[in-house]
């Protein structure tokens, strides 16, 4: 019984030290970061953007996105779930499945709408 409670107690405490908020004061990540960053978008693991570095070749590359995108609002739709226009793309629907925040997907539009 005495090492259950003690596991319980080290789960709880691991989980509370994971679910904290981030630190007074901490950098807020930028468009670029949060694009290329292997965390959060990683789109760098399937596609070719300016500036990015080993690119993957999954996806097709991300240039002259506002001549391929006129309207902004049609890329973040794509980023938020690409199956909505092609429902066998295996880009991840990161919208939908909340992998991203909207916040991080607008940073990821407005980001690779500049490209």
């Amino acid at each position: 019984m005495k090492k259950t409670i003690s596991s319980i107690s080290v789960v709880v405490t691991l989980a509370s030290l994971f679910m904290m908020p981030t630190q007074a004061g901490a950098k807020e990540m930028t468009g670029e970061e949060v694009t290329f960053g292997r965390k959060l978008g990683n789109c760098l693991a399937c596609h070719m953007i300016p500036g990015g570095s080993l690119p993957g070749t999954i996806g097709p590359p991300l240039l002259a996105m506002k001549a391929r995108f006129p309207n902004k609002a049609d890329l973040r739709e794509q980023i938020w779930d690409a199956t909505i226009k092609n429902p066998h793309s295996i880009m991840p629907p990161f919208g939908k499945h909340q992998a991203l925040s909207e916040k991080q997907i607008d940073q990821i539009t407005d980001f690779i709408y500049s490209k």
